[in-house]
């Protein structure tokens, strides 16, 4: 690992790390495992993707999970950002993806059940709610799908302090939350996923 593995800094870049302990083609139709290198996202059925490498490690870098962290996970998908998520928080945290389409829902906790995690798991979401609710408030909350605009449900579900990464716009955005409960936005590129849908 070692060079791969460290930033221009010389620490140990985390995300990579789980990159390398979470392999994207256990999270992959059968026929698209073979492209499991492409810097592209891969079409996993219903309309989803599982994301592009780059944009996921771009989003897992501003998110900034630390051990022991609560996670949401909101359009959890294959459940590779699940199980990414997990692989960061370690068994001392916790992360709940959420996915609106059951047969994804079916196929995500397939995968994530084989990285032996039982930390993290996804449960199917509820009509007409964003995130979920019941566990909140949750020290990181990335989102994998483009909102029309910053949702509250989801910053009602942010612990103070906390971090939300989601695509607004077509912008990736960033939100901190302090201890005082005081929010924070800034933009970090412009970036294209699929919209952000409340209903199954």
């Amino acid at each position: 690992m070692g060079q791969t593995l460290r930033c221009l800094t010389g620490r140990v870049d985390r995300v990579l790390y789980a990159f390398s302990a979470i392999p994207r083609e256990g999270f992959l139709p059968p026929e698209e495992r073979d492209f499991a290198g492409f810097d592209e996202p891969l079409p996993i059925g219903h309309g989803q993707t599982n994301s592009q490498p780059r944009t996921v490690a771009d989003m897992l870098r501003l998110l900034e999970v630390a051990p022991g962290d609560k996670v949401l996970d909101v359009g959890s998908g294959s459940g590779w950002t699940t199980a990414l998520l997990a692989h960061l928080t370690g068994p001392e945290g916790s992360v709940v993806g959420v996915e609106l389409e059951p047969t994804l829902v079916r196929f995500g906790r397939r995968n994530l059940a084989a990285t032996d995690q039982p930390w993290a798991r996804i449960e199917k979401a509820k009509r007409d709610v964003l995130g979920w609710p019941p566990e909140a408030a949750y020290d990181r909350i990335l989102v994998s799908a483009e909102a029309e605009a910053l949702p509250k449900e989801l910053m009602d579900q942010l612990a103070s302090p906390g971090r939300m990464v989601i695509p607004v716009a077509g912008l990736m955005m960033l939100v901190e939350r302090n201890a005082t409960g005081t929010a924070r936005l800034s933009s970090h590129g412009w970036y294209r996923f699929v919209p952000l849908r409340r209903k199954p």
